[in-house]
């Protein structure tokens, strides 16, 4: 009863405005588990990892790579790891347990994954021994090597190394895994898609676990969604449009691109290339409601108003909260 009560306060925590299903997010809740285990110092390692089904709990590979008896725990209960799938490239870890007696998080899809769709990252930051809900929005997805990589606002720090991001309906949609360094910061997620692979491998009973992920490689080397995050963080608007650039020599159709792009462009007053690189965008992804915003704030700056009613009206047509949104951007009242 302890347990159910602190999960109760936990969700208190959870932005009011979310319409979120309690039953659901509580269910989600306790598919969330602490993953620990002593390291080669003498202390205690630690993650999160989620239920996915019946004595397996999905999570980072990461979190293994110093400590060789790793274990699952719920509150002062613990369960041993006996055995692991591990696809250390991209970071997940199917680890095996037994006589656990938690249900498994329902997963789901993410090719019906919005922009602007409220998410909830739902795991044990800073090791806290509850797990803690973060509240954010999907940012943007990229297609990456079978699954879409999510980049969200849910915050998740040092401890929630392989938790969950779900949807307000309590699916499973990723596993947290990385972040950019400093604040502010763009949070990244996994996609719950590469599990279905994961189970596939072969079963392994020696811990550590090492190798690199895709997302430790040298700068250079990491996938051009991942390029761009640091100069666009830091302002740095021609690395930003050289990466962008390079992205497009190598995928011209990748809308995200141009809209990178785009947005170098724009903070380097290159308006009309700008411009052009949007309309790319949205030509590719009409959907794109970050490339719409940027042409709607530049139709407003060129005094173009039925171009910004027309923006208005393709946000509306995506989601009425991103039309407000838009109009927040450009001050604009009821009259748009």
């Amino acid at each position: 009863m302890r347990g159910f009560i602190l999960l109760l306060l936990t969700l208190s925590y959870v932005q009011p405005a979310l319409a979120f299903d309690q039953q659901k997010i509580l269910a989600s809740l306790q598919s969330v588990v602490m993953i620990r285990g002593y390291n080669d110092k003498g202390g205690v390692s630690y993650g999160s990892g989620v239920v996915v089904s019946n004595n397996k709990v999905i999570t980072n590979c990461h979190i293994f790579r110093s400590t060789k008896q790793p274990w699952i725990s719920r509150g002062e209960d613990t369960y041993t790891i006996a055995s692991v799938q591990a696809d250390r490239w991209h970071d997940l870890c199917l680890v095996s347990t037994s006589d656990l007696p938690l249900k498994p998080a329902p997963i789901g899809r993410g090719n019906e994954i919005k922009r602007g769709q409220e998410v909830l990252a739902i795991g044990h930051s800073n090791g806290v021994p509850n797990a803690l809900t973060s509240a954010g929005a999907v940012k943007t997805t990229y297609d990456f090597e079978g699954g879409r990589v999510i980049r969200s606002s849910a915050k998740f720090l040092m401890g929630a190394s392989g938790s969950g991001i779900f949807d307000l309906e309590g699916n499973l949609l990723g596993i947290n895994t990385f972040k950019t360094p400093g604040r502010p910061a763009y949070f990244y997620s996994l996609p719950i898609e590469w599990l279905a692979d994961l189970e596939k491998l072969p079963v392994e009973t020696t811990f550590p676990i090492t190798g690199k992920a895709f997302w430790e490689e040298d700068d250079s080397n990491k996938p051009f969604f991942m390029q761009i995050a640091i100069p666009e963080l830091n302002g740095d608007w021609p690395k930003l449009a050289q990466v962008a650039e390079k992205w497009l020599t190598i995928d011209p159709k990748n809308s995200d691109a141009w809209y990178e792009l785009g947005f170098a462009n724009e903070n380097l007053s290159k308006t009309s290339e700008a411009k052009k690189a949007y309309e790319q965008s949205v030509a590719l992804d009409p959907g794109n409601s970050d490339s719409l915003m940027r042409l709607g704030v530049l139709a407003q700056s060129a005094g173009d108003k039925e171009g910004v009613r027309s923006i208005n009206l393709a946000l509306t047509h995506i989601d009425k909260e991103l039309a407000a949104e838009f109009n927040a951007l450009i001050g604009c009242g009821s009259e748009c």
